[in-house]
């Protein structure tokens, strides 16, 4: 499966860039892989009201380690 690039021309903080570079060089991926994923999830943060799926998640788990816990701090 192909996937369809557009170029775009815009500017952006030197060390805004230079941490996408050293990310995208320490995962051993693309910089525009890591400027996609970054805009991606930036547009999922402004359109959605609702939490993002890796902090429900780590809710979930933190009640099913901590639930007798936060049962007791409730009280």
């Amino acid at each position: 499966m192909t996937t369809v690039r557009e170029k775009f021309s815009s500017q952006a903080a030197p060390e805004v860039l230079e941490a996408l570079r050293r990310i995208a060089d320490a995962q051993g991926r693309q910089f525009q892989a890591v400027l996609d994923e970054a805009l991606r999830d930036y547009i999922d943060r402004q359109q959605s009201s609702r939490p993002r799926r890796h902090v429900l998640a780590s809710f979930a788990s933190s009640l099913e380690e901590f639930d007798s816990l936060y049962r007791e701090l409730a009280k």
